[in-house]
């Protein structure tokens, strides 16, 4: 189960948090909860998906309100070429609810209920978070 849904996982956790380490730490707790839940937990695997996603939210609003306490600005996406940079920082600029669906449909294939499922809302929400997701990266695109 670990060695099966890790990688994904974390790259779910490192679109959300931008940070590779948060990323791994976020998976990790998720698997550690879920091994304490035991047998309670009937489908292990949308109960990671929706426990990283939580975590994750949690994690990018810690980091924005000590940036914001600290005085210190967003940092900026780093990339190979300027095309890759450009969606970067515009994924970067969705809530972390959008990033998560639009990552789970576009990079993990995922069906609009699994999604819904692992943000705990439902599907007609998931559709409007990937509408409003994707009009903002193209206006985004669009503008640069």
């Amino acid at each position: 189960m670990y060695a099966a849904h890790y990688a994904p996982l974390v790259r779910l956790a490192y679109v959300t948090t931008g940070s590779r380490p948060a990323a791994e730490d976020v998976v990790q707790e998720a698997f550690i909860e879920w091994y304490r839940r035991g047998a309670t937990v009937r489908e292990p695997v949308p109960y990671l998906r929706r426990a990283v996603v939580s975590r994750c939210t949690s994690w990018v609003r810690r980091r924005r309100l000590e940036r914001r306490h600290a005085g210190v600005a967003e940092p900026a996406w780093t990339a190979d070429s300027a095309d890759a940079q450009a969606v970067r920082a515009a994924l970067h600029r969705l809530n972390p609810r959008q990033r998560a669906a639009v990552f789970l449909r576009y990079y993990l294939d995922l069906p609009e209920a699994e999604i819904a499922e692992a943000l705990g809302c439902r599907p007609g929400t998931v559709k409007s978070l990937l509408h409003r997701g994707l009009a903002a990266v193209k206006e985004e695109l669009d503008a640069g």
